[in-house]
């Protein structure tokens, strides 16, 4: 049997399908879990709730893996060149729910990756997430060398900008480590000053209270009225602290992965969903990222976008 190495991870990584992984060694995450309790403190987290709970599990990997070892960060490119066209009555939907949800796709790469290195040797065990678990996946991409974190919170990486995904593979065998990535944002602040309801209330420090991503998305209730006229037309998600973004307008390279181009385009008619049922939108968006905001939510933020203030795509 082989030896589990880096180059054969990465090579096998590779084949399918991630496009960048790096190596870190399973350390408790200290400073990065006392500053996670500030921004609670903060109530930054808003309706979030699960973002309170395993803060033990997110500072020490190896209470969800007993004997964990390594944390392997792996990167997975869904840039699409396509722009939104700002038509009228739409509302503009985020470059990651263009195509199919991503998590499908990951969680598919992630089961051939541990099912392969199982086969190579019995004792390497895993656990794996795709932003879904008690996980700092953006700490772990820095540290594992995948990019830095922007001021804009995301993980910038100098191959393909901030257009990321990133899913976290917990393991209990040794690697070489990569060094962690070197935050190059410098003195930019593009992120910071496009933001129009004024989310990124200091470097790194979302608010998201006020995201326009939060608030067309995991936020069960209303959306609050001092936000109207400042969504710039965004039906769900946001994109303009990644769209101003220069490492973006740099680096983005288009993903050679067809799950990622649009399905139904860039925009969606905000009247359609007035009339659609629980099951029609379900069955509509079985495949989508946008299933996550729920019918009720969509209807919320198409009306939101339609008040008489508000001026949508411009």
């Amino acid at each position: 049997m082989p030896e589990i190495t880096n180059e054969i991870i990465i090579d096998k990584a590779l084949e399918l399908g991630f496009d960048l992984i790096g190596f870190a060694p399973a350390e408790k995450l200290t400073r990065e879990v006392k500053n996670l309790k500030n921004w609670l403190r903060e109530n930054r987290q808003a309706g979030m709730k699960y973002m309170e709970e395993n803060l033990d599990k997110r500072e020490d990997v190896s209470l969800i893996l007993p004997g964990a070892k390594s944390v392997i960060s792996l990167g997975v490119n869904y840039f699409t060149p396509y722009n939104h066209e700002n038509k009228p009555d739409t509302g503009k939907l985020s470059r990651y729910a263009w195509g199919k949800d991503y998590h499908y796709l990951m969680w598919e790469m992630l089961e051939q990756l541990e099912n392969y290195l199982r086969s190579l040797d019995s004792s390497f065990q895993t656990k794996s997430y795709v932003d879904t678990g008690p996980v700092m996946d953006r700490v772990w991409a820095e540290k594992a060398g995948l990019g830095w974190q922007g001021k804009n919170g995301n993980i910038i990486s100098k191959e393909f900008g901030s257009w990321i995904f990133i899913a976290t593979m917990i393991t209990n065998f040794k690697f070489d480590y990569n060094l962690p990535a070197v935050d190059s944002c410098g003195t930019c602040t593009a992120c910071i000053e496009a933001c129009p309801t004024d989310a990124i209330v200091s470097e790194r420090i979302i608010d998201s209270n006020r995201c326009i991503s939060y608030l067309t998305i995991e936020n069960k209730g209303e959306i609050p009225q001092e936000f109207i006229g400042k969504f710039n037309g965004w039906l769900f998600g946001c994109d303009i602290c990644q769209d101003v973004c220069p490492w973006n307008k740099k680096f983005a390279k288009e993903t050679e992965k067809d799950w990622f181009k649009p399905a139904r385009g860039a925009e969606l008619p905000l009247d359609m969903f007035e009339e659609l049922s629980n099951r029609q939108f379900n069955r509509m968006f079985e495949e989508s990222p946008i299933k996550r905001a729920r019918a009720k939510g969509m209807r919320r933020n198409a009306g939101f976008l339609k008040k008489e203030n508000v001026k949508p795509n411009e």
